[in-house]
């Protein structure tokens, strides 16, 4: 037994000194003072960052199909009314949303940016003044009101009984409503009364899109929108107006769910028209994106990045649809975000390699100088020293 204890006290790798033969130093003490501290503010970051969640970046091919796009929006115009103010979107498959309408709010607002309180759509009743039937004759007592839709109408039994209607049919035929007041809907709701009563009004819109996730474009420009011989026009006679300026602040701008982290470049972006006509173009580029936090929530989202321009009309024509277009695209790659602890073995290498490290290189200085301050003193003694 004693023979195995000898050998396994011969294994030390630490033998001990008697304490007699110890020479502490001044420079010693600083030393280790300094190494101590040293030590501490290492451990310090390093128990920091085993404590935070690190968050690890990949770069995969995004390879989902038939899911769609959420995109939400904020979007203030101090210059035009949210009466004519419309939006519509549009993607390259085909798919067109014109003058959508749900889940989407509205605010009109003073030049100051208050809040006017909205009022009920429409004005007036069709039961009101006897308005014109679709036959030609005025509403009698007792007799069902069907307004004509002035030669828009889609089958025989279609009957447009508000101003709204009457444009919904133009637009489903394709055809501009050049002079309101000439439609009995539009004159007895006060439609051209309405926009100019709004007039010097501006409007806030917000909500969310719904799209299908393919290049695409959804815009805000003045007037109900229809196809024209395959081309996307807006009905801006409507309204009698020779010019619609399209300024503009985004207040939000998001292509899904919100994460930490995450960066929209066009939050609280503003541009003001200088010119009196003209669109404005944002090309976005989003970028799919997924988040998983540490407790394995996945956020499925996106980021994008974007460039502008401003396309002006010509000898004050328009050349183009006055309003404000945002261009997207897809890209092939999905950035993946996971966060995730880092492991205690992994921590406590860490601890070990620092106080090692530490102690090492302080015990090296110290010999270094500990030797040198011996030689310097014996070359004094010997007066060989200059």
């Amino acid at each position: 037994m004693d023979s195995f204890v000898s050998k396994i006290r011969s294994l030390d790798a630490y033998p001990k000194i008697n304490e007699d033969f110890y020479s502490r130093t001044l420079s010693g003490g600083v030393i280790t003072l300094a190494s101590s501290i040293i030590m501490t503010l290492l451990f310090i970051s390093e128990l920091r960052l085993y404590l935070h969640a690190a968050t690890e970046t990949k770069l995969v091919v995004d390879t989902s199909r038939g899911e769609t796009l959420r995109i939400n929006f904020d979007i203030t115009f101090p210059a035009i009314p949210c009466s004519i103010l419309s939006v519509d979107a549009m993607d390259i498959s085909g798919e067109q949303h014109l003058d959508i309408r749900h889940d989407i709010i509205k605010k009109r607002i003073d030049v100051l940016g208050n809040v006017i309180e909205t009022r009920k759509e429409g004005i007036g009743s069709p039961t009101i003044d006897r308005p014109l039937q679709r036959h030609g004759g005025r509403l009698e007592h007792n007799e069902t009101y069907c307004g004509s839709c002035y030669g828009a109408e889609g089958s025989d039994d279609h009957c447009c009984n508000t101003c709204e209607d009457v444009r919904e049919a133009y637009r489903k035929k394709g055809w501009a409503l050049t002079n309101p007041d000439e439609i009995d809907q539009c004159k007895r709701e006060g439609f051209l009364e309405k926009i100019k009563e709004e007039e010097g009004e501006g409007c806030n819109m917000y909500g969310f899109l719904e799209v299908n996730k393919v290049a695409g474009n959804f815009h805000f420009a003045p007037g109900k929108s229809f196809q024209q011989s395959n081309v996307h026009v807006h009905d801006l006679l409507t309204f009698q107006k020779d010019s619609y300026n399209i300024s503009h602040k985004i207040n939000r701008l998001t292509y899904g769910e919100y994460f930490p982290g995450v960066v929209n470049p066009l939050d609280g972006v503003k541009w003001t028209q200088e010119t009196p006509h003209g669109m404005y173009q944002y090309f976005i580029k989003v970028v799919p994106t997924v988040y998983t936090d540490v407790s394995g929530h996945t956020i499925q989202s996106n980021q994008f990045s974007v460039t502008e321009h401003f396309k002006g009309a010509d000898f004050g024509r328009f050349q183009s649809i006055p309003g404000v277009f945002f261009f997207y695209d897809l890209s092939p790659i999905k950035v993946t975000f996971t966060e995730q602890h880092v492991s205690f073995l992994h921590f406590l290498t860490n601890v070990c390699a620092i106080v090692g490290g530490v102690f090492t290189v302080s015990g090296i200085l110290d010999s270094f100088i500990y030797h040198g301050q011996k030689a310097i003193k014996k070359k004094m003694e010997l007066g060989k020293f200059s």
